[in-house]
């Protein structure tokens, strides 16, 4: 019984997560080349290139597999900012199939320009091959704290992973994103894929990707904890304070 409370009742639906996150069609090596690549694949283009970027670093789910770029969460990010009368760039970074050590790997490069807030969406892909949580750990931490000595804002989106690998790796690997929120004091999205993982109507033909229609909710659960973070550092700019943290 004291087990069955340590697992949050989302996981009875992430068997939908079972190839989660990567390219139809692409075999595990083929993903992981991709992510392990020293020349990844230009950024789209952003819409303003002199206003200040939120970079959303994530594998497919962020890229927007099956999806115009038009429906991706992240441009639906985009028109809630501008709909907020804030004054940001979305920079999409998503990267399909990439896992937080590919994210790693790209860090630098995604955070080129002024960059004031990292949302950083990576784990679907290590929880899929049962990586060790210890090293989504290691990856995740490395990169806001990079992220933040740069004075950028992170906001940190949750995770789960698939129940096959057994019960200890799946409350492990959840218990992974509320530490880091906790030791590095930054916001909190408990879960990516709330209200849309394991709702057939929300997902494409594979039960992994959202819909243009699961996108908008996914973007949904990032802007509650986004917007306020984009309002305060609007007013740290507006009184000539410091960017970021």
């Amino acid at each position: 019984m004291r087990r069955s409370r340590a697992v949050p009742w989302l996981l009875v639906s992430l068997l939908v997560l079972g190839s989660a996150c990567g390219t139809r069609g692409e075999s595990s090596d083929e993903r992981t080349a991709a992510t392990q690549s020293s020349d990844p694949e230009p950024l789209p283009p952003v819409s303003d290139v002199s206003a200040p970027r939120v970079v959303v670093l994530g594998d497919s789910l962020t890229a927007g597999l099956g999806l115009s770029m038009r429906d991706a969460y992240p441009t639906v990010l985009q028109d809630k900012i501008k709909d907020a009368g804030l004054n940001y760039t979305i920079v999409n970074a998503g990267v399909s199939g990439d896992t937080s050590a590919g994210g790693l790997s790209r860090l630098d490069w995604a955070l080129d320009g002024d960059v004031r807030v990292l949302i950083l969406a990576l784990g679907g892909n290590d929880g899929l091959r049962g990586l060790p949580a210890a090293e989504l750990t290691r990856n995740l931490s490395t990169i806001i704290e990079r992220a933040q000595a740069r004075r950028i804002s992170v906001v940190l989106a949750g995770m789960e992973a698939p129940p096959n690998h057994g019960f200890d790796y799946t409350a492990a690997f959840h218990n992974v994103y509320p530490a880091l929120a906790k030791k590095y004091h930054v916001p909190l999205v408990p879960f990516l894929l709330q209200g849309v993982g394991g709702i057939t109507a929300l997902n494409q033909p594979d039960g992994i990707h959202p819909t243009a229609e699961g996108a908008r909710m996914v973007a949904d659960n990032v802007w509650t904890i986004l917007e306020p973070v984009l309002e305060a550092d609007s007013r740290r700019a507006g009184a000539g304070g410091p960017p970021g943290r």
